[in-house]
C-alpha cells in the first residue's frame, strides 16, 4: 500500500475491527466546529462554489497571519506574513505537490521521504536527483547545497514522512539564500506542521526575503479531515504561482472544504486539546517502543507519526502478527533508501498507544 496499511481486506470488508496506527490523523477527530455548522454545507449543495473562492482565501490567509495567536497563547498579535494573492488552492495537498512538480524539469529529492514526490517527478518526465538522509535521518545539509546546482528545484518535508523530522532553519539558511541568488526553487511540504506544536517552526514567515520558497499545506492531517480534501500552496513567486492555476480545472475545491476553512482554522479550543495531546504522546509513546525487545532504534520526531529499525523480524512479519492483534501499522519498504526492517507507527490518544505497546510486547519472536 503506497499510503499506508489496508484496514478493508482484513478489517471492514470481513465485518472487523481494525485499529490503523498506519494512518497519520488527529484521533481527536473531526472539530466540533465543523459538525455543528455541517447544515451550512447542505444548503450550499445546490449551486457551484465561488470559482475565485473570495472568503476561502481570506479565512487561510486570516489562520496564517495569525498563526501565533492560535498556536501560541502568550502570543498577542497577528503578523501580515501572507496575502491572498500569495495563495494557490489545491483539491488536497496533493494536487499542489503534482502540480508544483510540474513546473520543473529537473528535482532533488531527499529520501527517505513521502512516495507521491517521486511518483509525479517520474508521471512529469524530471530528472530526479536523490541525496539520502544519514543514518539518524537528518538531512544532509552540506550535501543540499552541493546538488542544488544540477537541479532546477529541491522538495523537502517539514517534518518529514516517514521520519518525522524537522529542517534546521539556522543551516538551510543558507541553501535559502543561495537558491535566491541563482534561481532556484524550495518545495517545502508543511503538511505535519501544526504536529510540531510550535508553528515558528514553518517557513511561512521566511517567504518575506525569499520569492525562492514554495510551502505547501493541508486541513487533512492535524483537523482529521482527509475527506475533505483542502490543500494549499504559499508563496511569493507570482509566476509559479499562476502556472500551477493554468493547470487546474475549476470548482476544484468543495463546499464542504469551505466549511471547513472557514470554522476549524479559528477553533482555538481544538488547537489547544491537540497541541496539549501531541506534546504528551510524543514523549510518551516513542519512550515505549524503545523498550520493545526487537525495535532496534527509534527515531526523534516532531510530527505525530514515529520511525523504528526493527531487528529479528521484518516488517512483512511484524505487519501480519499485528493485523492478528487487531492492529495495523505501516510497512516501510515502499520507501526509497529503507528496507524490510523499517516500520513507522501513528501516535494516537494514550489509550490506543497504550494498547499497541501491550499488543507489541504479546508479539515473541
Amino acid at each position: 500500500m503506497q499510503h499506508g496499511g489496508d484496514i478493508y481486506t482484513e478489517g471492514i470488508l470481513k465485518g472487523r475491527e481494525l485499529i490503523d496506527f498506519s494512518s497519520n490523523i488527529n484521533p481527536l477527530g473531526i472539530p466540533e466546529s465543523f459538525k455543528k455548522h455541517i447544515e451550512e454545507g447542505i444548503q450550499s449543495l445546490n449551486r457551484y462554489p465561488d470559482a475565485k473562492y473570495r472568503e476561502l482565501k481570506e479565512n487561510l490567509t486570516r489562520y496564517i497571519n495569525s498563526g501565533y495567536e492560535l498556536f501560541h497563547s502568550n502570543a498577542s498579535k497577528n503578523k501580515c506574513l501572507i496575502e491572498e494573492s500569495n495563495l494557490v488552492l489545491g483539491n488536497g495537498a496533493a494536487e499542489i505537490i503534482d502540480l508544483v512538480i510540474s513546473c520543473f524539469e529537473s528535482i532533488l529529492i531527499m529520501p527517505p521521504s513521502f512516495g507521491e514526490y517521486q511518483e509525479d517527478a517520474e508521471k512529469w518526465g524530471l530528472n530526479i536527483f536523490h541525496l539520502s538522509m544519514n543514518e539518524n535521518m537528518e538531512y544532509d545539509y552540506k550535501g543540499i547545497q552541493n546538488s542544488i546546482d544540477k537541479v532546477q528545484a529541491l522538495i523537502i518535508g517539514n517534518p518529514n514522512n516517514p521520519n518525522g523530522g524537522i529542517i534546521d532553519k539556522n543551516k538551510f539558511l543558507p541553501i535559502l539564500k543561495y537558491c535566491e541568488e541563482k534561481g532556484k526553487t524550495v518545495i517545502i511540504d508543511e503538511a505535519f506542521i501544526e504536529f510540531t506544536g510550535n508553528i515558528e517552526n514553518s517557513f511561512v514567515e521566511e517567504l518575506e526575503n525569499f520569492k525562492c520558497i514554495f510551502v505547501i499545506r493541508a486541513l487533512t492531517k492535524f483537523y482529521a479531515m482527509p475527506a475533505i480534501r483542502l490543500g494549499f500552496g504559499i508563496s511569493k513567486n507570482e509566476e509559479i504561482l499562476n502556472k500551477i492555476r493554468k493547470k487546474q480545472n475549476p470548482w476544484n475545491i468543495n463546499c464542504f472544504a469551505e466549511l471547513a476553512a472557514k470554522y476549524v482554522l479559528k477553533d482555538k479550543e481544538y488547537i489547544k486539546k491537540s497541541i496539549t495531546w501531541i506534546n504528551e504522546e510524543k514523549n510518551y509513546l516513542p519512550k515505549e517502543l524503545e523498550k520493545i525487545s526487537y525495535i532496534e532504534k527509534v527515531y526523534k520526531t516532531y510530527s505525530n507519526f514515529v520511525l523504528c529499525k526493527l531487528k529479528g523480524i521484518d516488517c512483512d512479519r511484524l505487519y501480519e502478527l499485528c493485523i492478528k492483534e487487531g492492529i495495523v501499522i505501516r510497512k516501510c519498504d515502499n520507501f526509497i533508501r529503507l528496507d524490510k526492517s523499517f516500520v513507522r507507527f501513528a501516535i494516537k490518544d494514550r489509550e490506543k498507544n497504550e494498547l499497541l505497546i501491550k499488543k507489541l510486547n504479546l508479539i515473541i519472536i
